[in-house]
């Protein structure tokens, strides 16, 4: 195991980071959202892996944006890019007051905010469909995943759950399918085309804190449920392909790697600890600690792990082979 007790790089925060959120889409890989309790702030970051001549990290202020509710989760618009004209900024937002926000910016003269109002409880995730970023789909703990058309401002399906709503994702590969993470343990898979369940994986523990969608692999799902990390492979079988033990005292963030299809992060307890592991080599790459920490985002083409801190951003640069 590689022990690594200080972040490689760190953004300063005026406010403790709720949610952090690097752009996944090629087009702007650059991009990272900052959630604190009151705003989001978009920076654009270049780092020395990808540009010799940057020294560590240069980072960038594009756009500050005042909230006036919490947030819980963030998700980017594949609509958003400022590399060319016109440019577009959009993401969407799960808030403390049970409702779901999009942004819109043409970083001129038009700013948007569509409010979503149909959860009844607390919003747990959110994410955007990759393809177009017509629809919004999002999940809490209302036991509802719930689909929204953002041009028309309405909800098109309501999934009923069976257990809180912890994680919901999409795939490119699989647009007309959403996966959601049901606190109980089961990850169920439904059919935007029929809106009917189409798979169920069990855990076969719980609470189940997050799952994630591989995004190299359609068939591979994960997730973090009691103090144990596990992936599926669901062609093959709807219980674990592989579990470990991730955090003694219980695991509640997981994503996989965008960059690596070997590489998975965790988060959880005791204190707020950090691993990387390495389902290849069966590697620990990254063992570290934060006194706070909330969220987890991978770059979408470097090996670059962001986690929210106490009014900082915290990264580590992970080497693998």
């Amino acid at each position: 195991m590689k022990e690594t007790t200080k972040s490689t790089y760190c953004i300063p925060c005026t406010e403790v980071v709720r949610c952090v959120e690097f752009s996944p889409f090629q087009w702007s890989f650059n991009l990272l959202a900052i959630g604190t309790a009151k705003r989001v702030c978009v920076m654009s970051c270049r780092f020395q892996e990808e540009d010799k001549e940057v020294d560590g990290l240069d980072y960038r202020i594009v756009k500050d944006i005042q909230v006036d509710v919490g947030l819980a989760c963030l998700a980017w618009s594949p609509a958003t890019s400022l590399n060319v004209l016109p440019k577009i900024l959009s993401f969407v937002a799960g808030c403390d007051d049970h409702r779901v926000r999009v942004f819109y910016s043409n970083m001129k003269d038009t700013d948007n905010l569509q409010v979503l109002q149909g959860h009844t409880d607390f919003v747990n995730a959110v994410t955007f469909d990759p393809s177009e970023g017509q629809r919004v789909a999002s999940t809490g703990d209302d036991l509802t995943c719930r689909v929204w058309n953002v041009e028309a401002q309405e909800e098109e399906i309501v999934f009923r759950l069976t257990a809180p709503g912890m994680a919901v994702a999409w795939h490119s590969d699989e647009p007309l399918k959403l996966m959601v993470g049901q606190k109980d343990g089961l990850i169920r898979f439904f059919s935007l085309d029929n809106q009917l369940p189409v798979m169920s994986l069990s855990c076969g523990v719980s609470p189940l804190m997050d799952c994630d969608w591989s995004p190299h692999n359609s068939l591979l799902a994960g997730a973090v449920a009691g103090t144990d990390w596990v992936v599926f492979d669901t062609s093959r079988s709807s219980m674990p392909l592989e579990r470990r033990q991730a955090h003694a005292e219980g695991a509640q963030r997981f994503r996989w790697s965008r960059c690596h299809e070997s590489l998975l992060a965790t988060l959880g307890r005791p204190e707020r600890q950090i691993h990387v592991f390495n389902t290849r080599h069966q590697q620990v790459h990254v063992s570290a600690s934060l006194p706070v920490a909330y969220g987890l985002s991978w770059h979408g083409q470097l090996p670059v792990l962001a986690v929210g801190g106490d009014c900082a951003v915290h990264m580590w640069v992970v080497e693998s082979t």
